[in-house]
């Protein structure tokens, strides 16, 4: 029985290697720290590991942004900070309530999670459905994991810990609930999913891409000096804005003219993408969509109605 008991061990254990997200901090700015995700798909190869989460250790303790998209991952960040520091974790901040962003909740059930309150509706509301989905996608990295939602409403203003003075921004144009957090202490620009770098941007609850572009222009003027974007690479300069912008303006044209021709979505799926944008990850996936979520809106704009005609 022992020699079975110890073949069955040996066994299993490679499997559970093939769960380990290898998760290693680095630091970025003082006291700051960031776990960056690949800007790849949700794939089994990578375990949802596509997001940009980060904390900040402070003399108060550690103040974590996003929780990654697993009960798993969220048990790896916790033992990636204990690393790094022997602080207590104090604080979870949420930028939003998408799946990578925020499954990662359960491993943290013991400080305050805190969102906007639109985050925490909007998880509610899709959190499980999310999950299930996840789960298919990246198969049982997501074992166990289960939607735990925030236990604190956050306003837009000043979250102090220790001598990081954190402003919090309430912004709309990723989901309709956006936090975006800026420590001015170090100039590091926590800008969620509002910015996407090297990676096309994924667009299921946007209110529209004109809320979008007015949040870039908020964020652009702040006093920052590094931007950490919810996917891809940290920038200290405002390309991350500059390829933003552009690549919302010509997707809102696109869809715009797209409507105004009478162009159905199996057509605006197929429409050439720029050369600028060819090396950006994930650009025809995203344009696909895109169209999916966003083309009716712009459908029913050239829609005139009978009765109006008149």
């Amino acid at each position: 029985m022992r020699w079975f008991l110890l073949l069955c061990l040996g066994l299993s254990l490679p499997a559970l290697a093939d769960f380990d997200y290898a998760l290693k901090p680095r630091l970025i700015a003082d006291d700051t720290w960031l776990l960056e995700g690949s800007t790849d798909n949700f794939a089994k190869a990578n375990g949802g590991n596509i997001v940009n989460t980060a904390f900040i250790v402070t003399e108060a303790g550690v103040v974590v942004i996003d929780t990654g998209p697993s009960r798993r991952y969220g048990e790896a960040m916790r033992q990636a900070i204990a690393r790094v520091t022997p602080k207590p974790v104090i604080q979870v901040l949420l930028t939003h309530h998408h799946p990578d962003h925020a499954l990662g909740n359960q491993a943290f059930k013991d400080v305050p999670i805190g969102a906007l309150a639109g985050t925490t509706r909007l998880l509610h509301e899709q959190g499980d459905s999310m999950a299930e989905n996840l789960y298919r996608m990246v198969g049982d990295w997501m074992r166990g994991t289960e939607v735990v939602l925030p236990t604190q409403v956050l306003e837009p203003g000043v979250l102090s810990f220790g001598r990081h003075d954190l402003r919090l921004l309430a912004l709309t144009g990723h989901t309709g609930a956006d936090l975006a957090i800026l420590d001015p202490s170090t100039g590091v620009l926590f800008a969620g999913d509002l910015v996407f770098y090297q990676r096309a941007l994924t667009t299921p609850n946007s209110p529209g891409l004109a809320a979008w572009l007015a949040d870039l222009d908020t964020l652009q003027a702040l006093p920052w000096t590094l931007i950490v974007p919810g996917h891809g690479p940290v920038a200290n300069d405002a390309q991350p804005f500059a390829q933003m912008r552009d690549y919302l303006t010509w997707l809102d044209q696109l869809l715009r003219d797209g409507a105004a021709q009478g162009s159905d979505m199996a057509e605006m799926i197929r429409s050439p993408i720029p050369e600028r944008f060819a090396a950006i990850s994930l650009s025809r996936y995203e344009l696909i969509r895109s169209v999916s979520h966003l083309y009716p809106r712009y459908e029913r704009e050239q829609m005139q109605r009978v009765d109006a005609a008149r």
